[in-house]
């Protein structure tokens, strides 16, 4: 048999029942993260965020509990009714796909323009790099919404709300810290 493409060069040699255990991943295994973002604890902005591949827009890339990301991150959001993600950009493109719910999106110019569409399973919105956008579930149950961001490793969500946007920077200032402080704790081999 030949394998016409080779594999990462951290997978190489790696055998297939490794590969498979670290690359795959089960709803059911996964904790809700419900401060992934800075406006998460905000009430109107609640959402909990499940990682399965990469941090997606959390800024946790030491969670060893995702599967790694090369080129793209998916999670899955949950979101109440009430509830949803403020207005922000990325430096990609950034996909939602709602798998369960009914969700209205939104996408805002910088004079504060908005316009909105509503959407249900089985629909999806791609939200291009530098246009701001966010989603409220006006519904009345709880919906999922399956996440893609256009790069393994995603730069600070760009919060269009100055205080939120300066409670990410915060957010991951102390992340980092906390990551720099970990890795002086562990011990020399």
């Amino acid at each position: 048999m030949t394998i016409r493409h080779e594999r990462d060069e951290n997978l190489k040699g790696v055998p297939l029942e490794d590969i498979m255990e670290r690359y795959t991943k089960s709803i059911k295994d996964i904790d809700p993260d419900w401060h992934a973002f800075a406006d998460s604890d905000i009430e109107g902005l609640r959402r909990a965020q499940h990682r399965f591949i990469g941090a997606g827009g959390s800024g946790k890339f030491d969670d060893p509990s995702f599967i790694p990301a090369s080129h793209f991150t998916l999670s899955v959001m949950f979101i109440p009714p009430g509830q949803g993600g403020s207005a922000h950009s990325h430096e990609v493109e950034e996909v939602f796909f709602v798998l369960q719910g009914v969700m209205t999106f939104f996408l805002e110019d910088e004079d504060g323009r908005r316009i909105s569409k509503r959407l249900g399973k089985w629909e999806c919105i791609s939200c291009p790099a530098g246009v701001l956008h966010g989603f409220v579930n006006e519904g009345v149950e709880p919906a999922y919404l399956q996440t893609l961001i256009g790069t393994g490793r995603p730069g600070p969500v760009g919060f269009s709300d100055a205080r939120i946007f300066e409670m990410e920077q915060a957010k991951l200032a102390a992340q980092a810290a906390g990551s720099a402080t970990k890795a002086m704790d562990v011990p020399a081999e």
